[in-house]
């Protein structure tokens, strides 16, 4: 058996570059799933991790994120923010993220955990507004920065639509030691409010499936290339 190809000098040009833009596409979102992968392996790793030390995590900058963290100071309670979200079957609550003022003089913004709707007030949950030297362990975060359809923040009852860390210092002329939120660990408030423990880990990674649409998409060009020239007469097998 013998073939005989005659190709289209502009169509075979015009198909190699969109096969090349599909390959490579491909071969993208495979590198972009080994490094998902990775970084899921990173933080699930350092969820294990014991608590570091404040100084601690501020020297390792980014690796910090995700890392448990002890702080010992004071909360700032006059000063707390809500950031509005929903619940599991669409209830709406607040979490409450507080000043906390360390030994050294330093504040980070703690996300003591939420409160329904109805206890957004302090003075409904007086009990869990706790005085004096506090001991806190929580999880070392670096919140995503608003959208472009976040809401604005509604300032008069200080409810924000995102963690947005350096709206909510500026709102309250506070500077922060790093621009993170911590989030406080399951250890229970007096009255039960604030119910911290509220850190989810949730990476989307469709990047296989994106890679499998891209690699079918370019095998699907290279079969319309050669149905193509076999319709034409321009390929042939004798």
């Amino acid at each position: 058996m013998r073939l005989h190809f005659r190709p289209l000098p502009v169509y075979t040009l015009v198909t190699a570059v969109m096969f090349a833009i599909l390959v490579s596409l491909g071969v993208w979102q495979v590198q972009r799933l080994h490094w998902k992968l990775g970084l899921i392996a990173e933080v699930n790793r350092n969820l294990t991790l014991p608590p570091v030390s404040l100084d601690t995590a501020l020297a390792m900058g980014k690796a910090a994120e995700y890392r448990h963290v002890a702080l010992a100071g004071r909360f700032e309670h006059a000063k707390e923010a809500y950031i509005y979200a929903l619940a599991e079957g669409g209830t709406p609550v607040f979490h409450v993220v507080t000043p906390f003022a360390t030994d050294r003089g330093r504040v980070l913004l703690v996300d003591r955990g939420v409160v329904p709707q109805e206890l957004r007030d302090p003075a409904k949950r007086t009990a869990g507004q706790i005085a004096g030297e506090r001991h806190v362990v929580g999880v070392w975060r670096t919140p995503d920065a608003p959208g472009l359809f976040t809401p604005p923040p509604d300032r008069a009852h200080r409810i924000w639509y995102s963690r947005d860390v350096k709206d909510i210092a500026a709102a309250d002329r506070i500077a922060t030691a790093a621009p993170v939120i911590v989030e406080a660990d399951a250890a229970p408030n007096p009255g039960g409010w604030p119910k911290g423990g509220q850190t989810v880990v949730t990476f989307r990674n469709e990047h296989l499936q994106y890679a499998i649409t891209w690699f079918g998409l370019a095998a699907a060009l290279l079969g319309v290339y050669i149905a193509f020239h076999i319709g034409k007469g321009r390929l042939t097998f004798r």
